[in-house]
Protein backbone atom coordinates (compact mmCIF):
# COMPACT_ATOMS: atom_id res chain seq x y z
CA UNK A 1 0.00 0.00 0.00
CA UNK A 2 2.74 2.49 0.83
CA UNK A 3 3.97 2.11 -2.77
CA UNK A 4 1.11 3.14 -4.53
CA UNK A 5 0.92 6.39 -1.24
CA UNK A 6 4.51 7.08 -3.38
CA UNK A 7 3.64 6.71 -6.62
CA UNK A 8 0.48 9.31 -6.53
CA UNK A 9 2.51 12.47 -7.74
CA UNK A 10 3.51 10.28 -10.70
CA UNK A 11 0.64 9.37 -11.06
CA UNK A 12 -1.14 12.91 -10.87
CA UNK A 13 1.07 14.50 -13.52
CA UNK A 14 0.58 11.77 -16.20
CA UNK A 15 -3.32 11.55 -15.37
CA UNK A 16 -3.48 15.23 -15.59
CA UNK A 17 -1.14 15.59 -18.66
CA UNK A 18 -3.35 12.56 -20.51
CA UNK A 19 -6.44 13.84 -19.36
CA UNK A 20 -6.04 17.13 -21.92
CA UNK A 21 -7.51 18.93 -19.20
CA UNK A 22 -4.09 20.56 -17.27
CA UNK A 23 -1.23 22.12 -18.75
CA UNK A 24 2.35 20.94 -18.06
CA UNK A 25 2.69 23.61 -15.94
CA UNK A 26 -0.52 22.53 -13.77
CA UNK A 27 0.35 19.33 -13.80
CA UNK A 28 4.13 20.20 -12.51
CA UNK A 29 2.36 22.28 -9.37
CA UNK A 30 -0.28 19.27 -8.74
CA UNK A 31 2.01 16.95 -8.55
CA UNK A 32 4.51 19.14 -6.32
CA UNK A 33 1.67 19.73 -4.36
CA UNK A 34 0.76 15.91 -3.89
CA UNK A 35 4.77 15.40 -3.06
CA UNK A 36 4.43 17.98 -0.44
CA UNK A 37 2.09 16.18 1.42
CA UNK A 38 3.01 12.90 0.82
CA UNK A 39 6.85 13.06 1.27
CA UNK A 40 6.59 14.38 5.42
CA UNK A 41 4.10 11.70 6.01
CA UNK A 42 5.64 8.60 4.68
CA UNK A 43 8.91 9.25 3.98
CA UNK A 44 10.81 6.11 4.37
CA UNK A 45 13.20 8.19 6.61
CA UNK A 46 12.92 11.48 9.26
CA UNK A 47 11.74 14.15 6.90
CA UNK A 48 10.99 17.34 8.76
CA UNK A 49 9.38 20.91 7.33
CA UNK A 50 12.82 21.96 7.38
CA UNK A 51 14.29 19.23 5.60
CA UNK A 52 11.10 19.52 2.64
CA UNK A 53 12.34 23.58 2.36
CA UNK A 54 15.90 22.56 1.44
CA UNK A 55 14.34 20.20 -0.91
CA UNK A 56 12.22 22.71 -2.52
CA UNK A 57 15.12 25.52 -2.62
CA UNK A 58 17.22 22.68 -4.44
CA UNK A 59 15.20 21.77 -6.85
CA UNK A 60 14.58 25.79 -7.47
CA UNK A 61 17.98 26.16 -7.79
CA UNK A 62 18.76 23.64 -10.15
CA UNK A 63 15.87 25.12 -12.31
CA UNK A 64 17.52 28.33 -11.76
CA UNK A 65 20.57 26.99 -13.97
CA UNK A 66 19.02 26.22 -16.45
CA UNK A 67 16.75 29.76 -17.01
CA UNK A 68 19.75 31.79 -18.60
CA UNK A 69 19.95 29.19 -21.22
CA UNK A 70 16.58 29.17 -22.68
CA UNK A 71 15.59 33.10 -21.87
CA UNK A 72 18.95 34.27 -23.31
CA UNK A 73 18.73 31.53 -26.02
CA UNK A 74 15.26 33.19 -27.40
CA UNK A 75 16.28 36.80 -26.87
CA UNK A 76 19.59 36.34 -29.04
CA UNK A 77 17.78 34.03 -31.86
CA UNK A 78 14.99 36.61 -31.95
CA UNK A 79 17.40 39.60 -32.50
CA UNK A 80 20.14 37.98 -34.57
CA UNK A 81 17.60 36.51 -37.01
CA UNK A 82 15.53 39.58 -37.98
CA UNK A 83 17.56 41.22 -40.64
CA UNK A 84 17.92 37.93 -42.84
CA UNK A 85 14.64 36.49 -42.08
CA UNK A 86 15.56 33.01 -40.97
CA UNK A 87 19.32 33.72 -40.72
CA UNK A 88 19.85 30.48 -42.63
CA UNK A 89 22.69 31.00 -45.35
CA UNK A 90 20.95 29.02 -48.62
CA UNK A 91 19.07 32.07 -50.44
CA UNK A 92 17.87 30.99 -53.98
CA UNK A 93 15.20 28.55 -54.74
CA UNK A 94 16.20 25.06 -56.20
CA UNK A 95 16.97 24.41 -59.23
CA UNK A 96 16.77 21.20 -59.83
CA UNK A 97 16.01 17.40 -58.65
CA UNK A 98 19.66 17.65 -56.83
CA UNK A 99 19.71 21.07 -55.82
CA UNK A 100 15.85 20.55 -54.00
CA UNK A 101 16.67 16.82 -52.60
CA UNK A 102 19.95 18.89 -50.71
CA UNK A 103 17.78 21.70 -49.43
CA UNK A 104 15.38 19.40 -47.72
CA UNK A 105 18.55 17.63 -46.39
CA UNK A 106 20.36 20.36 -45.41
CA UNK A 107 17.11 22.05 -43.48
CA UNK A 108 16.09 18.75 -41.98
CA UNK A 109 19.16 17.56 -40.04
CA UNK A 110 21.46 20.55 -40.15
CA UNK A 111 19.88 23.74 -39.66
CA UNK A 112 16.36 22.90 -37.69
CA UNK A 113 18.64 20.63 -35.34
CA UNK A 114 20.92 24.08 -34.90
CA UNK A 115 18.39 26.16 -34.37
CA UNK A 116 16.72 24.16 -32.13
CA UNK A 117 19.91 23.89 -30.20
CA UNK A 118 19.98 27.43 -29.73
CA UNK A 119 16.30 28.09 -28.46
CA UNK A 120 14.38 24.81 -27.89
CA UNK A 121 10.74 24.98 -27.95
CA UNK A 122 10.42 23.77 -31.16
CA UNK A 123 12.19 26.59 -32.94
CA UNK A 124 13.85 24.66 -35.42
CA UNK A 125 10.74 23.99 -36.83
CA UNK A 126 10.18 27.68 -37.98
CA UNK A 127 13.45 27.56 -39.91
CA UNK A 128 13.45 23.69 -41.42
CA UNK A 129 9.55 24.91 -42.46
CA UNK A 130 10.57 28.08 -43.61
CA UNK A 131 13.28 26.20 -46.31
CA UNK A 132 11.04 23.41 -47.46
CA UNK A 133 8.01 25.30 -47.92
CA UNK A 134 10.40 26.26 -51.12
CA UNK A 135 9.91 22.67 -52.62
CA UNK A 136 6.00 23.21 -53.11
CA UNK A 137 5.34 19.95 -50.90
CA UNK A 138 1.92 18.28 -50.01
CA UNK A 139 1.25 19.90 -46.52
CA UNK A 140 1.37 16.88 -45.00
CA UNK A 141 4.94 16.24 -45.95
CA UNK A 142 5.74 19.96 -45.13
CA UNK A 143 4.06 18.72 -41.53
CA UNK A 144 6.73 15.46 -41.28
CA UNK A 145 9.66 17.02 -42.98
CA UNK A 146 9.92 19.69 -40.19
CA UNK A 147 8.87 17.88 -37.52
CA UNK A 148 12.36 16.27 -38.13
CA UNK A 149 14.24 19.27 -36.83
CA UNK A 150 13.83 17.75 -33.53
CA UNK A 151 15.50 14.49 -33.79
CA UNK A 152 18.74 16.10 -32.33
CA UNK A 153 16.69 17.28 -29.01
CA UNK A 154 19.36 16.03 -26.40
CA UNK A 155 21.55 19.46 -27.44
CA UNK A 156 17.91 21.53 -27.45
CA UNK A 157 18.28 24.78 -25.45
CA UNK A 158 21.33 25.19 -25.01
CA UNK A 159 21.62 21.12 -23.81
CA UNK A 160 19.26 22.40 -20.60
CA UNK A 161 17.82 19.51 -20.16
CA UNK A 162 21.03 17.15 -19.81
CA UNK A 163 22.05 19.82 -17.27
CA UNK A 164 18.69 19.08 -15.30
CA UNK A 165 19.04 15.50 -15.58
CA UNK A 166 22.66 15.46 -14.49
CA UNK A 167 21.61 17.74 -11.82
CA UNK A 168 18.60 14.84 -10.76
CA UNK A 169 21.39 12.13 -11.12
CA UNK A 170 24.05 13.61 -9.06
CA UNK A 171 25.92 13.53 -11.75
CA UNK A 172 27.92 15.71 -14.45
CA UNK A 173 26.42 16.79 -17.31
CA UNK A 174 28.75 16.34 -19.85
CA UNK A 175 29.41 12.61 -19.03
CA UNK A 176 25.40 11.72 -19.39
CA UNK A 177 25.63 14.13 -22.26
CA UNK A 178 28.04 12.08 -24.18
CA UNK A 179 26.75 8.42 -22.84
CA UNK A 180 22.90 9.84 -24.41
CA UNK A 181 24.31 10.91 -27.12
CA UNK A 182 25.02 7.49 -28.14
CA UNK A 183 21.70 6.39 -28.35
CA UNK A 184 20.60 9.00 -29.83
CA UNK A 185 22.86 8.72 -32.82
CA UNK A 186 21.25 5.01 -32.87
CA UNK A 187 18.11 7.23 -33.46
CA UNK A 188 19.25 8.63 -36.65
CA UNK A 189 20.57 5.38 -37.78
CA UNK A 190 17.35 4.05 -37.39
CA UNK A 191 15.50 7.75 -38.46
CA UNK A 192 17.55 8.13 -41.92
CA UNK A 193 16.01 5.39 -44.09
CA UNK A 194 12.77 6.75 -42.85
CA UNK A 195 13.53 9.67 -44.00
CA UNK A 196 14.97 8.23 -47.48
CA UNK A 197 11.59 6.64 -48.26
CA UNK A 198 8.98 9.83 -46.88
CA UNK A 199 11.41 11.86 -49.35
CA UNK A 200 10.71 9.79 -52.10
CA UNK A 201 6.89 9.11 -51.33
CA UNK A 202 6.53 13.64 -51.12
CA UNK A 203 8.66 13.62 -54.54
CA UNK A 204 11.92 14.48 -53.88
CA UNK A 205 13.98 11.50 -54.34
CA UNK A 206 17.61 10.56 -54.71
CA UNK A 207 19.90 7.99 -56.10
CA UNK A 208 21.91 6.14 -54.18
CA UNK A 209 24.92 7.95 -54.37
CA UNK A 210 23.17 11.21 -53.01
CA UNK A 211 21.71 8.88 -50.08
CA UNK A 212 25.02 7.60 -49.38
CA UNK A 213 26.38 11.24 -49.08
CA UNK A 214 23.46 12.00 -47.01
CA UNK A 215 24.58 9.03 -44.47
CA UNK A 216 28.19 10.57 -44.61
CA UNK A 217 27.26 14.35 -43.78
CA UNK A 218 24.83 13.10 -40.81
CA UNK A 219 27.77 10.58 -39.65
CA UNK A 220 30.43 12.89 -39.71
CA UNK A 221 28.12 16.14 -37.67
CA UNK A 222 27.04 13.24 -35.29
CA UNK A 223 31.18 12.46 -34.81
CA UNK A 224 31.68 15.88 -34.51
CA UNK A 225 28.85 16.90 -32.01
CA UNK A 226 29.36 13.82 -29.73
CA UNK A 227 33.51 14.94 -29.95
CA UNK A 228 32.27 18.71 -29.04
CA UNK A 229 30.20 17.40 -26.19
CA UNK A 230 33.48 15.88 -24.63
CA UNK A 231 35.27 18.84 -25.32
CA UNK A 232 32.96 21.64 -24.68
CA UNK A 233 30.03 20.62 -22.55
CA UNK A 234 26.19 19.77 -24.13
CA UNK A 235 25.51 23.85 -24.16
CA UNK A 236 27.67 24.59 -26.87
CA UNK A 237 28.49 21.82 -28.44
CA UNK A 238 25.96 21.60 -31.17
CA UNK A 239 26.61 25.33 -31.96
CA UNK A 240 30.09 24.69 -32.11
CA UNK A 241 29.53 21.62 -33.88
CA UNK A 242 26.79 22.38 -36.50
CA UNK A 243 27.62 26.09 -37.10
CA UNK A 244 30.67 24.94 -39.25
CA UNK A 245 29.07 21.74 -40.94
CA UNK A 246 25.98 24.20 -41.78
CA UNK A 247 28.83 26.64 -43.81
CA UNK A 248 30.63 23.68 -45.28
CA UNK A 249 26.99 22.59 -46.71
CA UNK A 250 26.50 25.80 -48.15
CA UNK A 251 29.74 26.30 -49.99
CA UNK A 252 28.90 22.69 -51.32
CA UNK A 253 25.28 23.39 -52.32
CA UNK A 254 25.21 26.77 -53.84
CA UNK A 255 28.87 27.67 -54.74
CA UNK A 256 28.55 31.12 -53.68
CA UNK A 257 30.35 34.43 -55.36
CA UNK A 258 32.08 36.62 -53.33
CA UNK A 259 29.19 39.09 -53.07
CA UNK A 260 26.90 36.71 -51.54
CA UNK A 261 29.52 35.07 -49.73
CA UNK A 262 30.20 38.35 -48.03
CA UNK A 263 26.25 39.17 -47.43
CA UNK A 264 26.48 35.49 -45.68
CA UNK A 265 29.09 36.24 -43.03
CA UNK A 266 27.65 39.87 -42.32
CA UNK A 267 24.05 37.73 -41.22
CA UNK A 268 25.94 34.97 -39.85
CA UNK A 269 28.55 37.26 -38.01
CA UNK A 270 26.53 37.20 -34.90
CA UNK A 271 26.26 33.49 -34.34
CA UNK A 272 29.93 33.10 -35.55
CA UNK A 273 31.13 35.48 -32.65
CA UNK A 274 29.03 34.01 -29.86
CA UNK A 275 30.29 30.25 -31.70
CA UNK A 276 33.75 31.17 -31.18
CA UNK A 277 33.70 32.95 -27.91
CA UNK A 278 32.16 30.30 -26.56
CA UNK A 279 35.02 27.45 -27.98
CA UNK A 280 37.51 30.00 -26.78
CA UNK A 281 36.43 29.84 -22.83
CA UNK A 282 36.09 26.54 -22.64
CA UNK A 283 39.58 25.36 -24.41
CA UNK A 284 41.68 28.09 -22.96
CA UNK A 285 42.47 26.57 -19.27
CA UNK A 286 43.37 29.95 -17.31
CA UNK A 287 40.84 31.66 -18.69
CA UNK A 288 37.96 28.89 -18.33
CA UNK A 289 39.39 28.99 -14.18
CA UNK A 290 39.33 32.56 -14.09
CA UNK A 291 35.40 32.99 -15.45
CA UNK A 292 34.18 29.84 -13.88
CA UNK A 293 35.76 31.42 -10.56
CA UNK A 294 34.43 34.55 -11.04
CA UNK A 295 30.99 35.91 -8.62
CA UNK A 296 31.07 31.14 -8.68
CA UNK A 297 27.99 30.78 -6.35
CA UNK A 298 27.22 27.25 -4.80
CA UNK A 299 24.22 27.43 -2.32
CA UNK A 300 24.30 23.52 -1.97
CA UNK A 301 26.21 20.56 -2.28
CA UNK A 302 25.81 18.10 -5.30
CA UNK A 303 23.64 20.83 -7.35
CA UNK A 304 25.22 22.53 -10.20
CA UNK A 305 27.65 25.78 -9.35
CA UNK A 306 26.55 29.19 -11.27
CA UNK A 307 29.18 30.90 -12.57
CA UNK A 308 27.81 34.03 -14.54
CA UNK A 309 30.97 34.97 -16.73
CA UNK A 310 31.31 31.09 -17.40
CA UNK A 311 27.65 30.59 -18.22
CA UNK A 312 26.72 30.59 -22.22
CA UNK A 313 23.22 31.98 -21.40
CA UNK A 314 24.78 34.86 -19.70
CA UNK A 315 27.02 35.64 -23.16
CA UNK A 316 23.72 34.56 -25.28
CA UNK A 317 22.58 37.94 -23.61
CA UNK A 318 25.40 39.38 -24.10
CA UNK A 319 25.33 38.77 -27.96
CA UNK A 320 21.95 39.46 -28.18
CA UNK A 321 22.96 43.40 -26.53
CA UNK A 322 25.97 43.69 -28.52
CA UNK A 323 24.07 42.98 -32.00
CA UNK A 324 21.23 45.01 -31.45
CA UNK A 325 23.10 48.00 -30.92
CA UNK A 326 25.71 47.09 -33.46
CA UNK A 327 22.06 47.12 -36.00
CA UNK A 328 20.72 49.91 -34.54
CA UNK A 329 17.74 48.31 -33.02
CA UNK A 330 18.21 48.87 -29.39
CA UNK A 331 14.85 50.56 -29.39
CA UNK A 332 13.18 47.25 -29.38
CA UNK A 333 15.01 45.70 -26.63
CA UNK A 334 11.79 45.96 -24.11
CA UNK A 335 9.87 44.16 -27.04
CA UNK A 336 12.28 41.45 -27.70
CA UNK A 337 12.64 40.84 -23.99
CA UNK A 338 8.95 40.24 -23.38
CA UNK A 339 8.49 38.14 -26.47
CA UNK A 340 11.16 35.76 -25.29
CA UNK A 341 9.84 35.76 -21.61
CA UNK A 342 6.36 34.71 -23.47
CA UNK A 343 7.62 32.10 -25.04
CA UNK A 344 10.04 31.05 -22.47
CA UNK A 345 7.71 31.79 -19.00
CA UNK A 346 6.25 28.51 -19.28
CA UNK A 347 9.16 25.97 -19.65
CA UNK A 348 11.10 28.24 -16.97
CA UNK A 349 8.42 27.86 -14.12
CA UNK A 350 7.78 24.00 -15.21
CA UNK A 351 11.51 22.83 -15.11
CA UNK A 352 12.14 24.84 -11.55
CA UNK A 353 8.95 23.13 -10.57
CA UNK A 354 9.38 19.87 -11.45
CA UNK A 355 13.14 20.33 -10.11
CA UNK A 356 11.27 20.64 -6.88
CA UNK A 357 9.09 17.66 -6.96
CA UNK A 358 12.40 15.84 -7.79
CA UNK A 359 14.27 16.59 -5.16
CA UNK A 360 11.48 16.12 -2.53
CA UNK A 361 10.70 12.60 -3.40
CA UNK A 362 14.67 12.27 -3.83
CA UNK A 363 15.19 13.83 -0.54
CA UNK A 364 12.46 11.85 1.47
CA UNK A 365 14.04 8.53 0.17
CA UNK A 366 10.54 7.86 -1.48
CA UNK A 367 12.59 7.55 -4.50
CA UNK A 368 15.07 5.14 -3.35
CA UNK A 369 12.18 3.33 -1.86
CA UNK A 370 10.15 3.03 -4.53
CA UNK A 371 13.62 1.12 -6.44
CA UNK A 372 14.15 -1.31 -3.53
CA UNK A 373 10.31 -1.81 -4.33
CA UNK A 374 10.75 -2.27 -8.21
CA UNK A 375 14.05 -4.42 -7.37
CA UNK A 376 12.26 -6.96 -4.97
CA UNK A 377 9.63 -7.57 -7.06
CA UNK A 378 11.27 -7.64 -10.59
CA UNK A 379 14.72 -8.21 -10.12
CA UNK A 380 17.32 -6.36 -12.39
CA UNK A 381 14.53 -6.73 -15.17
CA UNK A 382 12.37 -3.68 -13.83
CA UNK A 383 14.60 -1.32 -15.27
CA UNK A 384 13.00 -2.23 -18.83
CA UNK A 385 9.77 -0.73 -18.19
CA UNK A 386 10.72 2.73 -16.88
CA UNK A 387 12.30 3.79 -20.33
CA UNK A 388 9.58 3.04 -22.33
CA UNK A 389 7.13 5.35 -19.87
CA UNK A 390 9.78 7.65 -19.49
CA UNK A 391 9.10 8.21 -23.27
CA UNK A 392 5.18 8.72 -23.61
CA UNK A 393 5.44 11.45 -20.67
CA UNK A 394 7.94 13.32 -22.31
CA UNK A 395 6.00 13.40 -25.47
CA UNK A 396 2.85 14.32 -23.14
CA UNK A 397 4.73 16.94 -21.65
CA UNK A 398 7.19 18.55 -24.66
CA UNK A 399 9.98 18.08 -22.12
CA UNK A 400 12.47 15.06 -20.97
CA UNK A 401 12.31 17.24 -17.57
CA UNK A 402 8.78 16.21 -16.35
CA UNK A 403 10.07 12.30 -16.66
CA UNK A 404 13.39 12.81 -15.10
CA UNK A 405 12.08 14.26 -12.16
CA UNK A 406 9.94 11.73 -12.17
CA UNK A 407 12.00 8.62 -12.62
CA UNK A 408 15.30 9.60 -12.18
CA UNK A 409 16.60 9.67 -8.81
CA UNK A 410 14.48 6.42 -8.74
CA UNK A 411 16.36 5.07 -11.74
CA UNK A 412 19.77 5.75 -10.20
CA UNK A 413 18.70 3.77 -7.05
CA UNK A 414 17.85 0.67 -8.95
CA UNK A 415 20.68 0.52 -10.90
CA UNK A 416 22.74 0.70 -7.29
CA UNK A 417 20.23 -1.89 -5.81
CA UNK A 418 20.84 -4.38 -8.91
CA UNK A 419 24.45 -3.62 -9.71
CA UNK A 420 23.52 -2.66 -13.28
CA UNK A 421 26.12 -0.11 -14.96
CA UNK A 422 24.85 3.38 -13.57
CA UNK A 423 25.81 5.50 -16.18
CA UNK A 424 24.26 3.76 -18.53
CA UNK A 425 21.15 3.92 -16.99
CA UNK A 426 20.94 7.09 -16.31
CA UNK A 427 22.10 7.81 -20.09
CA UNK A 428 19.30 6.06 -20.84
CA UNK A 429 16.92 7.25 -18.78
CA UNK A 430 17.58 10.90 -20.33
CA UNK A 431 17.40 9.90 -23.83
CA UNK A 432 14.41 7.93 -23.28
CA UNK A 433 12.59 11.14 -21.90
CA UNK A 434 13.53 13.05 -24.78
CA UNK A 435 13.09 10.75 -27.38
CA UNK A 436 9.63 11.26 -28.70
CA UNK A 437 9.47 15.15 -28.32
CA UNK A 438 9.62 14.63 -32.12
CA UNK A 439 6.00 13.59 -31.69
CA UNK A 440 4.73 15.45 -28.87
CA UNK A 441 0.99 16.99 -29.07
CA UNK A 442 2.70 20.18 -28.20
CA UNK A 443 4.74 20.07 -31.44
CA UNK A 444 2.15 18.77 -33.34
CA UNK A 445 0.28 21.79 -32.53
CA UNK A 446 2.99 24.32 -33.25
CA UNK A 447 3.89 22.43 -37.30
CA UNK A 448 -0.17 22.53 -37.97
CA UNK A 449 -0.02 25.95 -36.65
CA UNK A 450 2.49 27.15 -39.11
CA UNK A 451 1.81 25.12 -41.71
CA UNK A 452 -2.25 26.88 -41.68
CA UNK A 453 -2.90 23.19 -41.75
CA UNK A 454 -5.55 23.47 -38.54
CA UNK A 455 -6.69 20.05 -37.57
CA UNK A 456 -4.43 17.60 -39.54
CA UNK A 457 -2.77 16.47 -36.32
CA UNK A 458 -3.89 12.92 -36.85
CA UNK A 459 -2.40 12.64 -40.59
CA UNK A 460 1.28 14.42 -39.08
CA UNK A 461 0.97 11.53 -36.19
CA UNK A 462 0.40 8.84 -38.83
CA UNK A 463 3.05 10.14 -41.48
CA UNK A 464 5.38 10.27 -37.84
CA UNK A 465 4.70 7.08 -36.53
CA UNK A 466 7.77 4.95 -38.35
CA UNK A 467 9.66 7.55 -36.33
CA UNK A 468 8.13 7.02 -32.92
CA UNK A 469 7.60 3.17 -33.68
CA UNK A 470 11.89 2.91 -34.54
CA UNK A 471 12.75 4.58 -30.70
CA UNK A 472 10.64 2.09 -28.70
CA UNK A 473 12.19 -0.44 -30.67
CA UNK A 474 15.70 0.60 -29.52
CA UNK A 475 14.40 1.82 -26.20
CA UNK A 476 13.45 -1.84 -25.74
CA UNK A 477 16.43 -3.21 -26.97
CA UNK A 478 19.16 -0.83 -24.73
CA UNK A 479 17.11 -1.21 -21.64
CA UNK A 480 17.15 -5.58 -22.06
CA UNK A 481 21.12 -4.67 -23.25
CA UNK A 482 21.42 -3.11 -19.66
CA UNK A 483 19.27 -4.94 -17.54
CA UNK A 484 21.30 -8.01 -19.14
CA UNK A 485 24.33 -6.51 -18.03
CA UNK A 486 25.63 -6.53 -21.93
CA UNK A 487 26.57 -2.65 -21.61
Amino acid sequence: MIYLVWTLPAVAVIAAIASGRMGTLGASLLGLAIALVVAPLTAPVAFHAADAAVSLARGAWIGWIVVPYILGGLLFWNIAIRPGGAAVPVEAAPADARARRRLLFTACFLIGPFAESATGFGVGIIGTMMLVRRLDLAPIHLLAFSLLSQTMILWGGMGSGAIIGAALARTDPITLAVHASYIVAVFNAAWLPLYWRMAEKAGVAAPWRERIGEALWLGTSLVLVIGATALLGPETAMLAAYGPMIVLRWLADQRPDRRALVQAMRRMAPFMLVIGWLVVTRLLPPLTHFLEQAGRMLPFAGVPAWSPLFHAGTWLVVGAILTGLARGRAATFPAEIRAAWKTGRLAVLTIITFAMMAELLSGSGIADGLARGMFTALDRWAIIATPQISAVIGALANSGNGANGLFMASQVSLATEAGLNVAAVIALQHAAALSLNLVSPVRMSIVCSLAHTPGRERDAYRIMLPFAVAVVVILLACSVLVAARAI
